[in-house]
């Protein structure tokens, strides 16, 4: 039996074991909340999205965090040429600025591509079925692993293009707020140009854009444009009445669906050396470690029956003299009977 003396000894022996106890789960808990804690922020936050890494490439872009990219909407799509319906409302387009040599102001290496932005107010779309005047903002471009590893994001009948330009032009309507913008459905339109591989020189245009590359090596890097190059010098040799139209999104998160997309029939023929120099040259961030930026696009994601349009094909050459030769028989018939008379 114990003592009085050896109950108390015992009993503050087991008090300071479980306060000591008690001390270690609190430290375990706070640990374990300071690890917990981003991870619950960043449901809402937003999260680091790119091309490169499995842990946030374009598989995963349809979980929460990365806005709407699970929607029903999405773009780029694969576009099956024996499904395309005419529309007469899709006439030409009316460039305004497109030609000036001065517009060009600023190109980037953003960590995903390469951009290049225009002046303000220097460069519009209008027409082409477009709802209203779009004022343009910058291109960029998706690319793959060089000019034999195709990089485009748009595909037709399940072809793949080395690369493909985007330029982003803004609704008029919304005077450069981006909040409106990208909630309405028609807030951006895109117009996408497939850019194709060549032995050719190809437009001088592009080896004084590519010349740039060499500036841009790492993540935020940039350099002004001094030279001057026009869209039009770019894109040599697109027949710009010719394209198709759709309705979709943005092609990286957060995948809003507010873009009218125009993606023209004729590719830019470009010298696949100045291809591969954006394969070669520019590198996803500014680490001594960092990865080549390469595979910079978003793979196809389904069309969900929507219609692609284009120009009505026009009328076969057979039905043309089908035509011709009944009216040629009635103009005969009508002579006949009025020399009768």
């Amino acid at each position: 039996m114990l003592s009085g003396k050896d109950e108390t000894t015992d009993a503050l022996t087991r008090t300071v074991q479980l306060r000591t106890k008690m001390m270690a789960l609190l430290a375990a808990l706070t640990i374990f909340s300071a690890v917990l804690m981003p991870i619950a922020d960043s449901a809402d936050a937003d999260v680091p999205w790119c091309y490169h890494d499995p842990i946030c490439n374009d598989t995963i872009w349809i979980s929460r965090p990365y806005g709407v990219c699970n929607g029903t909407r999405q773009s780029p799509i694969n576009i099956e040429t024996a499904k395309v319906k005419g529309d007469s409302n899709l006439t030409a387009f009316s460039f305004t600025g497109f030609d000036n040599n001065s517009t060009m102001k600023k190109i980037k290496n953003t960590g995903k591509t390469v951009k290049v932005d225009f002046a303000d107010g220097l460069m519009s779309v209008s027409g082409g079925g477009l709802p209203n005047t779009f004022n343009s903002l910058q291109f960029h471009l998706h690319w793959g692993n060089g000019s034999s590893s195709p990089g485009s994001e748009h595909t037709v009948d399940d072809k793949r293009y080395p690369m493909e330009l985007h330029i982003v032009n803004l609704n008029s309507k919304f005077n450069g707020d981006i909040a409106q913008i990208v909630e309405d459905s028609e807030g951006i339109a895109a117009l996408g140009f497939f850019i194709e591989a060549t032995n050719e020189p190809g437009p001088e245009s592009w080896k004084t854009l590519t010349k740039y590359l060499s500036n841009l090596t790492h993540a935020g890097d940039y350099a002004n444009i001094t030279d001057h190059i026009s869209v039009d010098e770019l894109l040599v040799g697109v027949d710009r009445t010719r394209y198709y139209r759709y309705l979709g999104s943005l092609t990286t998160p957060k995948c809003q669906e507010a873009v009218v997309w125009t993606v023209f029939k004729d590719t830019v023929k470009v010298n696949k050396d100045l291809i591969d120099l954006f394969s070669t040259t520019i590198f996803v961030n500014s680490s001594s470690n960092s990865p080549l930026m390469t595979n910079v696009y978003r793979n196809i994601v389904p069309t969900n029956n929507r219609v692609v349009t284009s120009q009505p094909a026009p009328a076969p050459a057979s039905a043309v003299s089908k035509t011709s030769s009944t009216v040629v028989l009635l103009f005969f018939a009508m002579l006949s009977l009025l020399h009768m008379g």
